[in-house]
């Protein structure tokens, strides 16, 4: 049988969404995917349900860079209830453990969030999407079943107390990829002998895109059909890769690369991953250093 042509517009570029509470992050882009019109979309880097923020989805040709995007430092807004645990460390789980609220001295509370700041280790919560043997670890809690899973490490490179209660505390955290910010929170609660689930998270930021970027699905919604003012809305893939230097070359060295060859580069960057332009600056891949002055194409967009 004969593949079927994928419906919908070739339309590429980054989407920075406000994706909303209560739906997941796959509902959010299948909406968006219904608005555009788009033949292929993708998300990079789930949020739960109960989580909201930045939600970075990419169309067409964007897809292609949304591994480093998966790969990016996420910053988070988040309020961890003191003095209760749940079965998933969030508001939807059941109460498992009810503590009194230790008095918490400001700069004793400042001492533990420096101790957690910098290179930790962590062990993935049961309510998860990793995998055990083949399954989902929330599949076999829904099962009742707990696993052992091995620490990982991971950095929290910033984290700042923004407000706090008699039984809250409202942080900001700045970490790597592979953070979860509810086990961030139970691991704090615990270290103040209380126990903390999370009540409220909020991503502000991922790699270069901050919420003030963000749109949400209502104002998507207000210019439906409206295909020009959606596309004024996307963001060209080549944001998403501004921490790399770039480098321009000419339309020979262009089809070189394209076509999966290595050139020969006087100037050396010193940089692991380079941004590949062409002589307008528009961005047609990404290349690595392979031998001396050895440019090899690591991702070709075009």
């Amino acid at each position: 049988m004969a593949n079927r042509k994928k419906k919908g517009r070739d339309v590429s570029g980054i989407l920075i969404l406000d994706k909303p509470l209560n739906i997941s992050s796959n509902q959010a882009v299948q909406r968006v995917k219904r608005l555009y019109d788009a033949k292929k979309v993708g998300h990079t880097g789930s949020l739960d349900p109960l989580a909201s923020g930045v939600l970075p989805i990419c169309l067409g040709h964007a897809t292609k860079v949304s591994q480093y995007l998966l790969a990016s430092d996420k910053t988070y807004q988040f309020t961890m209830r003191l003095g209760q645990t749940t079965s998933t460390g969030d508001v939807e789980g059941e109460l498992v453990c009810e503590k009194k609220n230790p008095l918490i001295d400001l700069d004793a509370l400042n001492q533990l969030l420096d101790k957690f700041t910098g290179d930790i280790q962590q062990i993935p919560p049961m309510y998860s999407a990793l995998k055990h043997k083949g399954q989902r670890l929330y599949a076999l809690a829904r099962q009742g079943q707990v696993v052992d899973r091995p620490a990982r490490s991971v950095k929290i490179k910033s984290l700042t107390l923004l407000s706090r209660t008699s039984d809250s505390l409202t942080l900001e955290a700045c970490c790597t990829k592979g953070t979860y910010i509810r086990t961030l929170a139970e691991d704090l609660g615990n270290a103040l002998g209380c126990g903390a689930h999370v009540t409220f998270l909020r991503r502000i930021k991922t790699g270069p895109f901050a919420l003030a970027k963000a749109v949400t699905l209502e104002q998507l919604e207000l210019v439906q059909g409206d295909f020009a003012a959606l596309d004024g809305l996307l963001h060209s893939l080549d944001m998403a890769l501004q921490d790399y230097p770039a480098m321009s070359f000419s339309d020979e060295d262009k089809s070189y690369l394209c076509l999966g060859r290595k050139i020969q580069v006087e100037d050396v960057v010193c940089e692991p991953l380079i941004r590949l332009n062409d002589m307008n600056g528009a961005i047609f891949g990404l290349g690595k250093w392979d031998g001396d002055h050895q440019l090899a194409p690591v991702r070709i967009f075009v």
